[in-house]
């Protein structure tokens, strides 16, 4: 097992040097726990001045299922960027698979989303993995994703 890394928390501007994302679709704001090549927790403020608010839904505000899956998504894509080594690199992290996703709580402006994110398995440069999403204690919606993690400049 990896050795945790207490007191490393990655802000969104470290994030940002992990990702290829911007707003309005970058969904992780800070990234905490980490442990690398295994978890992470990610963490979202949500506002409700996020664009798909506006029609998602105009009289009840829910953050779409969807963009829970992606924040968690995005979130793995930072630990495994992080855990390459590959700050300042260009990497781009493709979905391939989402399995079991289940919604549970709807997420509203003004909530904490919490993310925490494992890897179940790596094959070269795809990795596995579930993750679940909080508000507070309560479980909001979990699923199991992969991904492809590849260098900007490679050929899909």
């Amino acid at each position: 097992m990896a050795e945790k890394h207490d007191g490393l928390v990655l802000d969104v501007e470290q994030i940002k040097k992990l990702l290829p994302h911007r707003a309005p679709f970058l969904f992780v704001e800070r990234l905490s726990d980490i442990v690398p090549g295994e978890s992470a927790v990610g963490w979202k403020a949500v506002s409700f001045n996020e664009p798909h608010f506006a029609g998602h839904f105009p009289a009840y505000s829910v953050m779409p299922g969807v963009l829970i899956v992606e924040a968690m998504a995005q979130a793995a894509g930072a630990l495994v960027v992080h855990t390459m080594g590959g700050v300042d690199r260009e990497k781009i992290v493709f979905f391939m698979t989402i399995d079991k996703a289940r919604f549970r709580r709807p997420v509203v402006p003004g909530d904490i989303l919490r993310f925490p994110v494992k890897a179940l398995q790596r094959r070269g440069p795809v990795w596995r993995f579930e993750g679940k999403a909080y508000v507070g204690d309560t479980l909001c919606a979990e699923a199991e994703y992969s991904a492809m993690i590849r260098d900007a400049d490679t050929p899909t």
